[in-house]
C-alpha cells in the first residue's frame, strides 16, 4: 500500500514540476535514458521564425523587424529600399505568400498581454507571410487577384510543395509556385530570373545560388527556395511529375529560428548525466550543424553529417561506427529515424525519441521511451508515444529525466526507510529465542504493526515526494535491469543503520527496567505486568525517535544532510509530527494501551529517547562522506584520462 501511494505521489510531483504528461513508468524509464534522438524543429528551437534575408537577382537583401509584427525595412547593401522596385524580390515575396497556408491574425487576448499578431499555421510559412506583409502585400487581396486552383501538398520525400494559381482577369492563364528545400527545388530549375528577364541557368549560377544557401545555413538560418512555372493551359492531371518540372528559379528566403534560451543548459545537463543527444532533422545539414554547435550538442571541429541519401547506402556496421562519434542526421525522412533508433538500441543504449508526424509513429513505438509533441504533434504520434510533451520544449525532456531519476531514487528512499526499522523489529525475537526466553520480547506483534501501519506511513509518503537530490544529473544512467532492492540498499538498511536502531530499542527497553529496581540485571526480567508494558513502550518510542533521524538521512543518497535544504519538502516535517503524535497516543491513551499492550512511562524518559535521534543521521553522514570522496577520485581519474 505504501509503495502504491508513493507512486501516486511521485506522479503528482512529476506533473506539478514538469510540462510532461502520461504514465509514470515512462518518466521513470526516461530517467535511465542514455541517448535522446531529437528533431531540431520539434524541441530545440523556439519555432517562432522570422524571415531576415532574401536572395534574389543574385543579390542579398536584409529584412529588419522581429516576430510576427508586420513592421520592418528591406535593406540592400546597407540602404533602406522599397522591395516593390525590384521585380525579382516582388516575385519572391508574392510566391512565398501564395504558396503558404499560414494566416497572420491579430489576437485580442494574446495570453493576457496587449493585443498582438500571431500566426495560425506553420511557423515557417508564417515567417514568409509576415515578410510579404512588411512589403505591403495584403493576403486577401492577393488571393483574390491570384486564386488558388490546385495544390500538391508537401511531403518529406520530395521536400517541397506546389500551388497552382490563375489570374482573376483570365481564368485560363495558370502558373505554379514551387516552395521547398533549396537543393531539391534547384535540381528542377532550368532557368532563373535575372535583371527582369528569364535566362537559362548556367552551372556557375547554380554554384552561386548554392553558395548563398550554404552561407545562410552556416549562420544557422533555415532556407527555402522558390521557383515558378507558367503552365500551358489546364493540365489533365495535377501531380508532382506533371507540374514540378522545367522550373524558373525565383530566389531564396532565409529565416532565423533561434534556439530556446534554456536548451543550452539542458544539453549541458545531458552531457554531465552521460546522455547522448543525436539530432535528426529534415533541415539542411549546415543549418542543423550551426544550431547543434550553438546549443552545445556538437563540440568537435568536424562532425559527421549524414543525409537520408547517405543513410540508405550505409550498412548496419557503418551506421554503428558513425553513431560512436559526433554525428548529425540531416535531410532525412521519418523512416530513417526508426533505423537510427534501432541501431542505438543494438549498441546497448536506452533510447528516447521525439516526434510529431504520422510517419514518426514507428520510431516512437520502437524507442524505449517515445515522446510526442503536444502542440504540433499529430494524434497518431501522441497515441504511439509513451509521453506527451505539452510545451514542445527539449528542456522539459531533460527536466523529466531528472524527475525520472528522482522518482526512482524516492522509491529506494522509502524502501530503505522501511527496511531499516525491520531490524529492531526482528532483533527482540532473536534475543528472546537465543536467551531461552530469559530475556522478554521487547516488541511484540502489535508493537510492530503500530510502527509499520501507524508511525511509518506518513514519513514514508514524505520520502516519495522528495525533490531531486543535488547532483542527481551528475551520475551516469543506471542499468534498467538493476532492481530497486539492491545489495547496497540492503547493507545500508540491515547492516549499517538497522543495528544502530536495534541497539537504541534494546537500550530503551533495559533503561526502563534499570531505572525501576533492576539495575544491572540482563536476564530473568519480568515478562508481564505494568513495568514490562512500559519497557516495551520505551522500545517502541526508541524505534520512532530513531526513525526521525533515519527519515532525515534518507532524504539524500550522497549529499550531506547539513548542506541540503531543510524545508523544501514540508511533508517531511508533517511526517515527523504525525509519528510523534501517534507514539504519544500509543503510550499514554488507555484505549491504545489496552489494544497494543503498552503502558505509560515518565515524561523525563523522552530525553533518553530523543538522545538517540541523531545517531542514524550522524553514522550515515560518515558513509556519505566516503561516497563523496570516492566519486571525487573517480571524476579526477576520468578527467586525467580525457
Amino acid at each position: 500500500a505504501i509503495v502504491t501511494i508513493n507512486l501516486a505521489i511521485g506522479m503528482r510531483e512529476m506533473i506539478r514540476r514538469n510540462a510532461l504528461v502520461r504514465r509514470l513508468p515512462a518518466v521513470e524509464t526516461l530517467g535511465s535514458a542514455s541517448a535522446i534522438c531529437s528533431d531540431k524543429t520539434g524541441t530545440l528551437t523556439q519555432n517562432q521564425m522570422t524571415a531576415v534575408k532574401l536572395y534574389a537577382n543574385h543579390a542579398h537583401w536584409d529584412i529588419t523587424g522581429q516576430g510576427y509584427i508586420p513592421e520592418g525595412q528591406f535593406r540592400y547593401q546597407g540602404n533602406s529600399v522599397d522591395p516593390n522596385e525590384s521585380a525579382e524580390v516582388q516575385q519572391l515575396l508574392l510566391g512565398s505568400l501564395l504558396a503558404s497556408d499560414a494566416q497572420l491574425v491579430i489576437d485580442p487576448e494574446n495570453n493576457g498581454m496587449p493585443p498582438g499578431h500571431r500566426i495560425i499555421g506553420d511557423p515557417t510559412e508564417g515567417a514568409l507571410v509576415v515578410a510579404a506583409a512588411k512589403a505591403g502585400m495584403d493576403r486577401d487581396e492577393t488571393d483574390r487577384q491570384y486564386p488558388r486552383a490546385n495544390e500538391i501538398p508537401f511531403d518529406s520525400t520530395r521536400k517541397r510543395m506546389s500551388t497552382i494559381h490563375r489570374k482573376s482577369t483570365n481564368g485560363h492563364t495558370q502558373f505554379a509556385f514551387v516552395k521547398g528545400a533549396p537543393k531539391e527545388v534547384l535540381e528542377l530549375c532550368s532557368r532563373c530570373e535575372l535583371d527582369g528577364q528569364v535566362v537559362e541557368m548556367s552551372a556557375a549560377m547554380r554554384d552561386q545560388i548554392m553558395g548563398a544557401n550554404d552561407q545562410y545555413a552556416r549562420d544557422g538560418l533555415r532556407v527555402l527556395a522558390l521557383a515558378r512555372r507558367d503552365l500551358p493551359g489546364r493540365l489533365p492531371v495535377y501531380d508532382a511529375e506533371t507540374v514540378e518540372q522545367d522550373l524558373t528559379f525565383v530566389g531564396l528566403a532565409a529565416m532565423i529560428d533561434p534556439p530556446r534560451p534554456e536548451v543550452a543548459e539542458a544539453v549541458k545537463k545531458c552531457h554531465t548525466a552521460g546522455i547522448r543527444i543525436v539530432m535528426i532533422t529534415g533541415d539542411y545539414g549546415l543549418t542543423a550543424e550551426s544550431i547543434a554547435r550553438r546549443i552545445g550538442i556538437i563540440q568537435g571541429a568536424h562532425p559527421q553529417i549524414i543525409t537520408g541519401f547517405d543513410l540508405d547506402k550505409m550498412s548496419p556496421e557503418q551506421l554503428s561506427t558513425a553513431l560512436q562519434e559526433e554525428v548529425i542526421f540531416a535531410r532525412v525522412a521519418p523512416e530513417h529515424k526508426l533505423r537510427v533508433v534501432s541501431a542505438l538500441q543494438e549498441m546497448g543504449n536506452i533510447v528516447a525519441v521525439t516526434g510529431d508526424g504520422v510517419n514518426d509513429a514507428p520510431a516512437l513505438k520502437k524507442a524505449n521511451i517515445g515522446v510526442a509533441m503536444g502542440i504540433s504533434g499529430s494524434d497518431v504520434a501522441k497515441e504511439a508515444a509513451d509521453m506527451i510533451l505539452t510545451d514542445d520544449n527539449f528542456a522539459s525532456i531533460v527536466n523529466a529525466v531528472e524527475e525520472g531519476r528522482a522518482v526512482y531514487a524516492n522509491i529506494k528512499r522509502f524502501t530503505s526507510y522501511i527496511f531499516t526499522s525491520n531490524t529492531p523489529e526482528a532483533v527482540p525475537f532473536i534475543i528472546f529465542a537465543l536467551s531461552g526466553a530469559r530475556i522478554p520480547i521487547a516488541l511484540n506483534v502489535m508493537h510492530i504493526l503500530a510502527i509499520d501501519l501507524g508511525t511509518d506511513i506518513v514519513p514514508a509518503l514524505a520520502l516519495g515526494a522528495e525533490p531531486p537530490e543535488p547532483g542527481v544529473m551528475d551520475r551516469p544512467p543506471r542499468d534498467l535491469n538493476e532492481h530497486v532492492i539492491t545489495r547496497s540498499l540492503l547493507l545500508r538498511s540491515y547492516a549499517w543503520l538497522g543495528p544502530i536502531q536495534s541497539v537504541a530499542a534494546m537500550a530503551a527497553f533495559y533503561y526502563m527496567y534499570w531505572t525501576n529496581g533492576y539495575w544491572g540485571q540482563w536476564i530473568d526480567l519480568p515478562g508481564e505486568g505494568g513495568l514490562y508494558r512500559a519497557a516495551t513502550a520505551m522500545a517502541l518510542g526508541a524505534v520512532v525517535t530513531t526513525q526521525i533521524g533515519n527519515l532525515l538521512t534518507q532524504r539524500t543518497e550522497t549529499a550531506s544532510f547539513f548542506k541540503s535544504p531543510l524545508f523544501n519538502n514540508k511533508l517531511v516535517w508533517v511526517g515527523i509530527a504525525s509519528e510523534l503524535l501517534a507514539v504519544a497516543a500509543f503510550v499514554y491513551l488507555p484505549v491504545f494501551q489496552k489494544f497494543i499492550g503498552t503502558n505509560s512511562f515518565p515524561l523525563a524518559n523522552w530525553a533518553f529517547l530523543f538522545a538517540w535521534t541523531p545517531s542514524l543521521l550522524l553514522i550515515d553522514e560518515l558513509r556519505k562522506w566516503f561516497l563523496r570522496k570516492q566519486l571525487a577520485r573517480k571524476q579526477i581519474s576520468q578527467a586525467v584520462v580525457l
